[in-house]
């Protein structure tokens, strides 16, 4: 299979779909791979390695597409990439299409094979290509929070883990998954007080017994999250439902309830958000300031760390993109429930529920597009 690497051009996205070592792997397999120029350069990667590991360097992102059977990517296509998009090839990147109508509709026009890294789906409910990503954007979210709580910045001027005879801050954590996780080992190390809301009992239990002790678990719903956003100093939004919007838990009427200068950082921008006044920024301007309360919502969070993010994203897609490449993606989703899952447009076609059922758009079942 010919595989294409183009350069990431979204806002300061410095990440890139393929490592040097990962394309090897392909090259060894018998794939060709070419890397559009300075493609890896953000992650700290040179054209010289990636010929080195045996790839083909183009100029241009439309030369990598013209000829390309499986593009890879890290974020979803913007609108000036859509029309290079052709019919048939395999697209495997993050989508987040629930998050943004006009991205699925282009996809649907283009007739591509939208395969996305956010739904590739294991047996027991986990998101191993979303998990790298989490685990990364979960661990910035309280070192970016605790940044913006600094009062030139426009927060509340508190240290995360206080000092001896003053008070640490105060985190909640909307979502006890992966990035809620990090986000409270995280906090804990740096000494704050932490509160992780989720709604699944069982879930808190297991995070009762192995987090430290300054992280208190909480039943999460709309009574308790109204209390609780009085008095907590960073809140950060880290709950998903696999391929589809986010649900509002922190809506406009609770801002007049926080205390001035309280920072908010929505992890799940990219599907929506979970704060209703949450609206996507850029690396380049995170923040945003509603009521007095700090809004951090940048939809590209590990692009800020591109190497460390880099590494592990292509740690975790790499096993999946040589399965498609070595059985084309028809027979790997056909055998693989975890790719079947990760398919949501085909040839024009939605055959991912979550995405048909957040547009109203006709719904295909998968096993059509499969047979």
């Amino acid at each position: 299979m010919i595989i294409g690497v183009p350069k990431e051009i979204k806002n300061n996205e410095n990440r890139v779909a393929l490592t040097p070592a990962g394309t090897q792997e392909f090259i060894r397999k018998g794939h060709t791979v070419y890397v559009q120029t300075k493609a890896g350069e953000g992650s700290g990667f040179s054209d010289e390695e990636y010929i080195g590991a045996g790839a083909k360097i183009l100029s241009t992102a439309q030369e990598v597409f013209s000829i390309a059977e499986m593009i890879m990517k890290v974020k979803e296509p913007i609108e000036q990439e859509y029309s290079l998009i052709k019919k048939d090839q395999l697209v495997f990147t993050y989508f987040h299409f629930a998050s943004y109508e006009p991205l699925a509709h282009a996809m649907i026009k283009t007739g591509a094979v939208c395969l996305a890294y956010e739904t590739v789906e294991r047996l027991d409910g986990s998101l191993p290509l979303l998990v790298p990503m989490s685990e990364v954007a979960g661990r910035m979210a309280i070192q970016e929070g605790a940044k913006y709580l600094e009062k030139p910045l426009k927060g509340r001027g508190i240290l995360l883990g206080g000092v001896p005879g003053v008070m640490p801050a105060k985190v909640l954590i909307l979502g006890g998954g992966v990035v809620g996780t990090n986000a409270a080992k995280i906090a804990a190390g740096m000494g704050a007080d932490v509160i992780i809301t989720d709604v699944n009992l069982n879930r808190l239990r297991y995070l009762d017994d192995v987090m430290p002790k300054n992280v208190h678990t909480m039943a999460s719903n709309d009574y308790v999250l109204r209390e609780l956003v009085k008095t907590h100093d960073l809140i950060i939004g880290g709950v998903l439902i696999p391929g589809a919007k986010a649900p509002r838990l922190i809506t406009r009427d609770m801002l007049k309830t926080m205390r001035p200068g309280t920072v908010l950082v929505d992890v799940a921008v990219d599907q929506g958000g979970c704060i209703e006044t949450c609206k996507p920024t850029t690396h380049e301007d995170p923040t945003y300031i509603i009521d007095d309360i700090v809004h951090y919502c940048v939809a590209n969070m590990p692009g800020a760390v591109p190497y460390t993010s880099t590494l592990a994203l292509t740690n975790a897609t790499l096993p999946y993109a040589l399965k498609l490449a070595n059985q084309g993606w028809k027979k790997a989703c056909n055998e693989s429930n975890e790719l079947k899952k990760g398919l949501n447009v085909v040839n024009g076609k939605v055959v991912y529920r979550a995405v048909a059922d957040a547009f109203n758009l006709p719904y295909v079942d998968v096993k059509e597009v499969l047979n």
